[in-house]
């Protein structure tokens, strides 16, 4: 196997040469640089990670912070973040960690602070925690996903705008009883974007003069989490409302399949609404504000590109693009 001493050596150059026309750190006129190159092709030599590291303090090398990797978003994202990192030859450093649990703490106190990162992108923290304040605290370039910081670059959608367009649907469909289904019970136990998504249905709600019949029923953001807080939504027959507008598709979803099986008729005595444009939102009718996380994770590494090769870079919030899609789900309530 062919050594940065070897590739010198064929290049006519000192091995610090060699070693910075490879890494692109420091000046090599265009000549030597190509000199370089052309040798190291001819011994196939392939730089050792450790050894780059070492010399040009980089470790090409992006830690990535997620809430969990079992929900289509974060999935979908995740292929976005990944496949633009690949691209410019990093690699990714994956944590999963459920929001206020011991091992996230930990991760933020004690792991983060003693790996060595080039940069980091994290989802869904909010702007101004204490997550956020210990992320900045490394002095590492980080970029934002579903939040937005003064301090960094971030991507996201305008949950509560979304969510004020999805029930103004319903309520230019002409519902009055129309719930918010999914996500935490309180301000505490709902995650950034949840609660965004709420204050943008309770906009929608006071600004119709429906403020005394919003109603939260609260469910994990997931298909099984969406199921089971519709049921007990829909058992009451005089509690009911003609109208859902979930969290998230995977609520929805989950609701949808809650009705059928009460025997409840979608959309004619109950309308769903949902936001994502999840894979499995046309088998199901679903309306919904269509997002794109693959996208939104392409857009997060562009911004992190920016911030790790220009230390001044501005910051820049990119908000990515949603809108209605109308599709079965919804209709004039009975």
């Amino acid at each position: 196997m062919s050594t940065i001493a070897d590739v010198a050596r064929r290049a006519g150059v000192s091995k610090a040469t060699a070693s910075r026309a490879l890494s692109g750190n420091g000046y090599v006129s265009p000549e030597t640089r190509t000199k370089v190159q052309d040798a190291a092709n001819e011994l196939s030599y392939i730089a050792h990670s450790t050894a780059t590291s070492l010399a040009t303090g980089r470790t090409h090398t992006v830690s990535v912070i997620i809430p969990s990797i079992d929900r289509w978003f974060f999935a979908e994202l995740l292929e976005g973040i990944q496949e633009s990192l690949l691209s410019f030859d990093h690699d990714l450093s994956l944590y999963a960690v459920r929001e206020g649990s011991a091992a996230r703490s930990r991760l933020f106190a004690e792991t983060l602070p003693r790996r060595r990162f080039d940069a980091t992108i994290a989802v869904g923290i909010p702007p101004g925690s204490n997550e956020m304040e210990q992320l900045l605290s490394n002095r590492r370039p980080v970029v934002t996903v579903s939040a937005f910081d003064d301090r960094s670059s971030g991507v996201s959608i305008d949950d509560p705008t979304a969510m004020r367009i999805a029930t103004e649907h319903l309520i230019e469909l002409g519902h009055k009883q129309i719930f918010f289904l999914g996500g935490g019970a309180t301000a505490t136990e709902a995650s950034y974007s949840e609660t965004l998504r709420m204050s943008g249905y309770r906009l929608a709600m006071d600004a119709a003069g429906l403020t005394a019949h919003a109603q939260h029923t609260p469910g994990a953001s997931s298909m099984p989490g969406g199921y089971a807080a519709a049921v007990d939504l829909l058992s009451d027959r005089r509690g009911r409302p003609t109208a859902v507008v979930a969290v998230c598709d995977e609520v929805a979803i989950g609701a949808i399949i809650a009705a059928r099986r009460l025997g409840i008729a979608v959309p004619t005595e109950l309308s769903v609404v949902g936001i994502d444009d999840h894979a499995h939102a046309e088998m199901f009718g679903l309306t919904t504000i269509q997002q794109h996380p693959r996208q939104q994770g392409r857009d997060a590494v562009r911004l992190l590109r920016e911030r790790m090769e220009h230390s001044s870079a501005r910051v820049e919030h990119v908000v990515a693009a949603s809108a209605l899609s109308v599709r079965s789900s919804t209709a004039k309530p009975r």
